[in-house]
């Protein structure tokens, strides 16, 4: 195997495998929870609808109605469930690196298949968790009547107190769920957060850090904890808002941080691998920097929010800046003259705004 980019010689679907390889704990843990739910049965949806970008998939009602009196003389009336349609879109997204001869010759000829599969695992993780944050984004961006049942239903907002209770607390997440899902908020899994608040839980003596034992026999924390039962993410890519001191006359309110932790429950997010024509690939430019070979990567996924559509189907791949527009954003809904909405009680999904 050579320790340097060879396009004779690379194997784009050897390196894929490494690459699919490459142990991520936060994308394992999120599995794990199940809050993110593959759905590749939906891959092949997207090739006979609108230019194989954007598919309408439908979600199917539950049963439901009062029941009738059975006493010999009540008609039956039947009712009809409701069917729901989603739009989702895919999220493409490509990259490039260049390895120069000299890097190898000075550096004794590193294996390049195990270090740089190992680099590019990571770096797309990085690139589906900023997909993923800007899509919670632009959903609790929406606008409308029933949209803000879910976002207005879903936010637990304490930041506004100045009393203390202002701060991430013991009964913070569980209040949140509850205010979310009431009786079914035992769906929720998995919370992730900023590492401040992370700190301050643990300084509560609230969050205990899972552990692990490296290759040496020494115990380790990693970067996941438990609250509530729940598995905690700590992450500092989680969106963060600085508020500035205002002064009145006679008071100053302090300037402080907003933090938001967002809370996935199972099967919140659906999780579909289009996959692109070329996902690797590499070239070689004999003349720049004395010699250097390029790796290219390409990918296209769909990160979908369960019961909430994507609703810009002009839109080939969006951004990020696009996927955080709530109005881009709806509530699944009947597609009927008067639409009836996905029930947000049904999607278990919240966030958290706190000072920490």
């Amino acid at each position: 195997m050579p320790s340097i980019f060879d396009s004779k010689n690379f194997n784009a679907e050897v390196f894929g495998a490494y690459v699919d390889k490459t142990p991520n704990l936060n994308r394992n843990e999120l599995i794990k929870s199940r809050a993110v739910k593959q759905r590749q049965d939906i891959a092949g949806s997207f090739a006979d609808q609108v230019g194989g970008n954007y598919a309408v998939i439908p979600i199917f009602g539950r049963i439901g109605g009062d029941a009738l009196n059975y006493n010999g003389s009540t008609n039956i009336t039947a009712t009809s469930t409701k069917t729901y349609t989603q739009g989702r879109v895919v999220v493409g997204r490509m990259k490039g690196w260049a390895e120069k001869d000299f890097s190898y010759d000075i550096t004794g000829g590193v294996d390049f298949l195990a270090q740089t599969a190992s680099q590019v695992g990571e770096y797309w993780d990085d690139v589906d968790q900023k997909t993923l944050l800007s899509t919670l984004k632009g959903i609790f961006s929406m606008t409308g009547a029933d949209n803000l049942k879910f976002v207005n239903g879903h936010t637990y907002d304490i930041s506004a107190n100045t009393d203390g209770t202002g701060v991430f607390g013991a009964t913070t997440l569980n209040t949140a769920m509850q205010k979310a899902l009431g009786d079914n908020k035992a769906k929720f899994s998995l919370a992730i957060m900023h590492s401040a608040v992370a700190t301050n839980l643990e300084n509560l003596q609230l969050l205990e850090y899972m552990k692990y034992t490296d290759k040496e026999g020494i115990q380790r924390n990693l970067a996941l904890g438990t609250l509530n039962g729940r598995v905690v993410l700590i992450d500092d890519g989680m969106p963060t808002e600085d508020v500035a001191a205002v002064t009145t006359v006679g008071s100053e309110a302090p300037a402080y941080t907003k933090y938001t932790t967002y809370v996935l429950g199972e099967g919140a997010i659906e999780y579909t691998n289009c996959g692109a024509k070329t996902p690797y690939e590499v070239d070689r430019d004999a003349k720049v920097n004395g010699g250097q070979d390029m790796l290219y990567s390409r990918q296209r996924k769909i990160f979908s929010p369960y019961g909430i559509s994507w609703t810009d189907s002009a839109i080939i791949s969006p951004t990020d800046t696009q996927l955080e527009t709530g109005s881009k954003w709806s509530l699944a809904n009947s597609n009927e003259s008067t639409k009836e909405y996905f029930p947000h009680k049904a999607i278990p999904i919240a966030r958290i705004i706190t000072r920490g």
